[in-house]
């Protein structure tokens, strides 16, 4: 059985992002925003045709506002800069630089695979279960994933201002996209 270890990262085009809302009295204040990590690394191993064993290494102080929607008037510059810098304060960047991810185990499922593992996120590790849908596309595979993270779950308190009136809600959604060339 051949095996095989694919390496992806930022700079194949892929893409791994978070994706908050907002909640509160004061909610229509704030933004819903788009937070990409901009340095990052998987790393799938195979063995004949299906992957074994998949990791995720995140830096933390690689996030990047990149889009805002609702609030009062649109999300521009030094507001994109505050964010980032309340972002970075939640995971306390500085104490915690990395997230990782390490399955334990990869399941064939219709769409793609599950993947079940371990994540780390500010110095927590839980088990989650992340769904990765695969499609071939000829010369290339395309992979995506979207899973809900509560943060809370990692200790992390999510950000709020004016008393809570407007508050970032406790589940982020994580989205993961990458192509892959075949050889």
């Amino acid at each position: 059985m051949s095996t095989e270890t694919w390496t992806l990262d930022a700079s194949d085009g892929g893409q791994l992002a978070v994706r908050t809302d907002v909640a509160g009295r004061a909610s229509k204040m704030g933004h819903r925003l788009t937070i990409a990590v901009t340095s990052w690394t998987a790393t799938v191993e195979w063995a004949g045709d299906a992957p074994t064993a998949v990791t995720l290494t995140a830096e933390v102080s690689s996030l990047d506002v990149v889009h805002g929607e609702g609030g009062l008037t649109p999300l521009i510059g030094p507001e994109k800069i505050v964010a980032k810098a309340n972002a970075l304060k939640s995971f306390d960047a500085d104490r915690y630089p990395s997230i990782r991810f390490r399955s334990t185990e990869v399941t064939a499922v219709d769409a793609g695979f599950r993947l079940s593992g371990m994540a780390e996120i500010h110095g927590v590790t839980r088990e989650i279960t992340v769904d990765v849908d695969v499609t071939d596309l000829g010369d290339r595979w395309k992979i995506g994933s979207e899973t809900t993270v509560r943060q809370s779950d990692y200790k992390i308190t999510p950000y709020s201002q004016m008393f809570g009136a407007m508050k970032v809600v406790d589940e982020v959604t994580v989205t993961f996209d990458a192509e892959y060339r075949k050889p």
